[in-house]
């Protein structure tokens, strides 16, 4: 037998240097690609709160000129005793008023916590000026919606516990508006499409009743209701809301403000985060309402495009770090669904509505 042959020395695996050198570059070349990724996204952190910064001090600078501009009107009324001239020099100022809590509302998904109150806090003093000077050079006809007497609660229905009184100051304007008040176990629905324009409206003092407003308004008070459902189309301005309890609400804003509401559901489409103070157990979903026109009121309301903002809640009586426990997203499984409601024409309810 042939002896058999150990293998060559050639034919023996030899280690390959090249191979080695190869992983040290890849390396090398993966941790240098690391580092401009880390770079690129500091240097992207950086021009974030860079344009935060430009954007919060652009604002500053719009908002303390339009307020300097309504101090000037407010402190220099025309000396005339010609009440149309002063309603016009009012209704001015309104305006302006208007037009800079419109400023706040779009912009405060960027200004700091401490910027967002100021602000609102300034507008509400120059509301407060404009109604004293309203009192002072229209004392015997106020500035405001026309309506007729509102009726008294019956005091026979006075078995509830009552919310506790709002300790917030109510302008004349909101009290005097048009709107629907002192109702209990009705459904109420109105149709503002064929309105030419609806300032502001109030809903106030309703117990166990169900209310449909179609149609845009400028603005939405919201008062003392309990075991209600409000569904209403877009408000082109703001909604404020105060001592509420055990109601459903589905709403669409520039800007939601809540004071005083305990276990309520809020179905919201709004611009700027929704405003909650000394507030309990309120839950918050996406906006749910559907009638003819819908969509084209959206459009002119300026809110056809959900920001997300429903679920962004700032609670102003919590400030810590950790989120609220004031509040919460209302789980899918328990919300109630699109909601579709149609013009049911003029009720008896409807035709007692005041100052429309």
């Amino acid at each position: 037998m042939e002896e058999e042959l150990p293998p060559l020395q050639s034919d023996l695996p030899s280690p390959n240097p090249a191979s080695s050198i190869d992983a040290t570059i890849q390396k090398k070349h993966q941790a240098m690609l690391d580092r401009l990724s880390n770079r690129h996204q500091s240097r992207q952190k950086t021009a974030t709160t860079s344009t935060t910064i430009d954007s919060t001090a652009s604002f500053l600078s719009t908002f303390t000129e339009s307020k300097r501009s309504i101090e000037s009107q407010l402190n220099n009324s025309p000396n005339t005793p010609d009440p149309t001239l002063l309603k016009s020099h009012l209704a001015n100022i309104s305006s302006s008023i208007s037009s800079l809590e419109k400023l706040v509302a779009e912009s405060s998904y960027f200004l700091p916590s401490y910027e967002l109150r100021s602000s609102l806090k300034c507008i509400e003093n120059l509301k407060q000026s404009l109604e004293n000077l309203n009192s002072q050079i229209l004392p015997k006809k106020k500035f405001s919606f026309k309506n007729k007497s509102t009726s008294k609660p019956n005091p026979g229905n006075s078995n509830t516990n009552p919310i506790p009184p709002n300790p917030y100051h109510i302008p004349q304007s909101i009290r005097d508006s048009s709107g629907i008040r002192n109702k209990e176990n009705q459904t109420l629905s109105k149709n503002f499409k064929n309105f030419k324009e609806i300032g502001e409206f109030t809903l106030s003092d309703l117990d166990s009743c169900e209310v449909r407003l179609i149609g845009c308004i400028n603005a939405l008070f919201v008062n003392r209701l309990r075991n209600c459902r409000v569904y209403t189309g877009p408000v082109i301005g703001s909604i404020l809301l105060e001592e509420v309890e055990n109601c459903v609400f589905v709403l669409a804003s520039h800007q939601i403000r809540i004071h005083y509401a305990k276990s309520c559901d809020f179905y919201l489409r709004v611009r700027s985060r929704p405003i909650i103070e000394d507030c309990g157990g309120v839950r918050f979903a996406p906006y749910c309402l559907s009638y003819v026109g819908i969509e084209e009121d959206l459009t002119k309301a300026g809110l056809e495009e959900e920001k997300e903002n429903w679920g962004n809640v700032d609670d102003f009586k919590w400030l810590r770090a950790v989120k609220s426990p004031n509040w919460s997203v209302l789980v899918e499984s328990e919300r109630i669904g699109c909601v579709e409601i149609e013009d049911s024409g003029s009720t008896e309810a409807e035709m007692e509505i005041e100052g429309v």
